[in-house]
């Protein structure tokens, strides 16, 4: 009889095998060592857990695309508020973007300071993207040996000084570099040409906002990326798609073998710009949030397997930023914070259009896992790290600001009835206490935990 650290037994399970198939139904798995492993007949645990009726066991989630802005802007989030928001939220591993903390990862240096500012503040595993802006192309390879997990470019302002924009020249010389060590290039796509050419977006009107971001904007842009990944062989990944014109192109570019993938943000499939009011710039993002009709297109996206992932593209800031006095779309932050709610907000549309629970942990779960290249990461099977969330599909809740883990109590899910409730969250088989002293660890590409 062997004698594990922990089992749980579950009337429902979700995850995902390694064939791509769902799987949903009960279970029992152990823990050993902070990794998940089979149980056979006889074997117990020093501890057990058993869920709940309404309770199903489901992966941790994979957040890899979030800001958190430390250090440099850590009054608009820091690694301690922003963790044990991913931690309330059922996610165990968040990535990092390059930009909006200072200085950016940009460099080896940067990295170092970034790991150190993040290592005794982690509640969930950490890693890190780097940055490709002009000049920097000398520190790809370095970067990627120093364990950033891809490059993160913009192809017009980010909305930050010390994070310009590449030229298209410029993504082709970065996207060469990246090819010859199979690095991966992660981009903000919307043209910069497009953008200034359209209107100025000062003012309340959210209507006048859409329009200084176009669709066409972001539709070239992605044309622009797939014609250079063809051209180069690079990787490359869409952030944020929010227009669902480009998926005719994502299929088009993958079936000549183009090796592209994309993900959506649970604001573009929640939100439809018809909805938002004059002056609610708590709901101001780049690309910005769309029609009812586009948002139907993208969940049909995720359907048909053209978007491979969900992410919160969590991007707080400070709340006079957002400009709620003026309600000026052209003078605010443009960025969504929804870490903590991304499962509950992305289950609540799921299931009201026929989607499983096992589609949402394999676009929340396993499939960035995969992107980012985290083998341990997003399934609940033997091997794979003992990081899940206990979550009831079931029960509901309100959003209430004042219990959101974010540094900022602003956020457009305010007073917003959402499905599923996180229940507890854990990290390689051991509960995550966002009151305790932080365990989580800093991860490397590469790494086998």
């Amino acid at each position: 009889m062997t004698v594990l650290d922990l089992v749980i037994r579950a009337r429902r399970m979700v995850s995902t095998t390694g064939t791509g198939a769902t799987d949903i139904g009960p279970g029992v798995i152990g823990v050993a060592d902070g990794r998940f492993v089979a149980v056979e007949p006889g074997d117990t645990g020093r501890e057990e857990l058993e869920l709940a009726d309404d309770e199903v066991l489901m992966p941790g989630l994979v957040d890899s695309h979030v800001h958190v802005n430390d250090p440099g802007r850590t009054d608009w989030e820091g690694f301690t508020s922003a963790t044990r928001a991913a931690a309330a939220g059922g996610v165990t591993t968040i990535i990092d973007m390059p930009l909006n903390s200072i200085p950016p990862t940009c460099d080896v240096p940067a990295l170092d300071v970034k790991r150190k500012t993040a290592e005794s503040q982690a509640y969930v595993d950490v890693g890190f993207w780097g940055g490709a802006i002009p000049g920097n192309s000398g520190w790809l390879r370095p970067l990627h040996e120093a364990g950033v997990f891809g490059f993160k470019c913009f192809l017009l302002h980010s909305g930050v000084d010390e994070f310009p924009p590449l030229d298209l020249g410029a993504v082709e010389q970065a996207m060469r570099e990246l090819a010859s060590f199979d690095g991966l290039l992660i981009v903000h796509a919307e043209d910069a040409h497009g953008i200034d050419s359209a209107p100025a977006p000062e003012g309340a009107s959210y209507q006048r906002f859409l329009g200084s971001r176009p669709r066409e904007a972001e539709n070239v842009a992605v044309a622009q990326v797939i014609e250079l990944a063809r051209r180069t062989g690079c990787r490359v990944h869409i952030l944020h798609v929010s227009s669902a014109e480009v998926l005719p192109l994502l299929a088009a570019a993958r079936s000549e073998g183009v090796r592209i993938t994309a993900e959506t943000c649970p604001h573009y499939l929640t939100f439809a710009a018809e909805e938002i009011p004059d002056g609610a710039t708590q709901y101001k993002c780049c690309p910005p949030i769309r029609e009812a009709a586009n948002r139907s297109l993208l969940w049909e996206g995720l359907r048909e397997g053209l978007i491979d992932l969900v992410v919160s593209d969590h991007s707080p800031s400070t709340v006079e930023l957002k400009r709620l006095d003026t309600g000026d779309f052209g003078a605010a932050w443009g960025g969504i914070a929804s870490l903590q709610v991304g499962l509950s907000v992305v289950w609540t549309g799921a299931r009201e259009r026929g989607f499983t629970l096992s589609d949402v942990a394999r676009w929340m779960c396993e499939a960035p896992a995969r992107q980012a290249g985290l083998a341990r990461k997003g399934r609940l099977e033997p091997g794979y790290d003992a990081d899940f969330c206990v979550f009831a599909p079931d029960a509901t809740f309100v959003v209430d600001v004042d219990t959101l883990h974010h540094k900022n109590a602003i956020t457009p899910y305010a007073g917003r009835s959402l499905a599923g409730v996180v229940r507890s969250t854990w990290l390689r088989g051991r509960p995550i206490d966002i009151y305790a002293e932080p365990r989580g660890r800093l991860l490397s590409r590469g790494d086998d935990a």
